[in-house]
């Protein structure tokens, strides 16, 4: 990532279990695998979608620019 680029940091506060397969497979695609796990990411479209989809699995910590 780029110095200039956006970032958010999100955090996984619950499990995937009991949940449909493509929301584990989308948390594994953020880097997230574990409870408690904190995340930057670049602040993209993509992300966001990403975000939205497990927006009940994850919760933003921070936006930073």
């Amino acid at each position: 990532m780029s110095p200039a680029q956006k970032t958010i940091k999100i955090e996984q506060v619950a499990s995937p279990a009991r949940r449909h397969h493509d929301q584990r497979e989308t948390l594994v695609g953020l880097g997230l695998n574990k409870i408690g796990r904190i995340k930057d990411l670049p602040d993209t479209p993509s992300t966001r979608g990403m975000i939205r989809k497990i927006q009940h699995l994850v919760r933003v910590v921070g936006e930073a620019k």
